[in-house]
């Protein structure tokens, strides 16, 4: 008997949820998403194409839910990665080094741990080429977290202790997991634990950041863009040759 095909996607919901946090942001401040969007100031038609992005994100995160839509649901990592190649890697070229590489990797997995959505554990070179585009992205996650400890360590929750020495932790699994999943050796169990450490961080450093301060747009849109990571990261697995079957997306 065939699989009865699901209407609604809870695997995608951290990765929609996001999206659509980031597009209420949006509509709430009449702006881009800060450092994550960098358009540039003296764009024509800004407020209206503000509209049209935040429109498209919340319409992509609700279509990432909906497993019936087949093309659509690439409207959401399609987004992503515009965002990415238009405005991210002018940003990498005209200042190459890990604060830019880190913003350009940071929606690079949202694109491709996204595209996973659409393409799961379908067999060929378009899996494997996301597949390693993903794998490289914790690896500089990781790299940032050796580069700029003095940022990364004050993050940490003020009861956990001696927050560098997790702040390196963190930055050594960010490597191995991007490592194993280029490799695909054990690449699931990294996408999986690797989506685990991203949650873990919206719940222990975000989380209680916003409630701190629930006014502070930056607060909110780095927590949104870590949930969004971590559904991308938990997306990612069915890159990694065994996911759910084709006609439950």
């Amino acid at each position: 008997m065939a699989a009865r095909r699901r209407n609604f996607d809870a695997d995608a919901l951290p990765y929609a949820a996001g999206a659509i946090g980031l597009a209420v942001l949006t509509f709430l401040h009449r702006d881009f998403a800060l450092q994550w969007q960098p358009v540039p100031a003296g764009i024509p038609n800004r407020e209206t194409l503000v509209l049209a992005s935040g429109a498209l994100l919340a319409l992509g995160g609700v279509l990432a839910l909906l497993p019936r839509t087949g093309f659509l649901r690439l409207l959401l990592p399609a987004q992503y990665l515009l965002w990415a190649v238009a405005l991210h890697i002018p940003l990498v070229l005209a200042r190459p080094g890990v604060a830019t590489l880190l913003g350009f990797a940071e929606i690079l997995a949202l694109a491709t741990g996204g595209a996973a959505l659409f393409l799961g554990d379908r067999p060929g070179g378009a899996q494997t080429l996301l597949r390693i585009l993903f794998g490289l992205c914790p690896i500089l996650f990781g790299i940032g977290h050796f580069a700029y400890p003095g940022f990364t360590a004050p993050l940490m929750p003020d009861w956990l202790p001696r927050p560098l020495y997790w702040t390196w932790f963190t930055g050594v699994a960010h490597i191995a997991a991007g490592l194993a999943i280029i490799s695909g050796s054990a690449a699931r169990l990294a996408a999986t634990l690797l989506a685990v450490m991203c949650g873990a961080f919206v719940v222990l450093v975000h989380a209680p950041r916003v409630l701190a301060a629930p006014s502070n747009r930056l607060e909110w849109t780095m927590l949104l863009i870590a949930l969004s990571i971590a559904g991308a990261a938990w997306l990612a697995r069915g890159l990694t040759g065994r996911a759910r079957p084709f006609n439950a997306r």
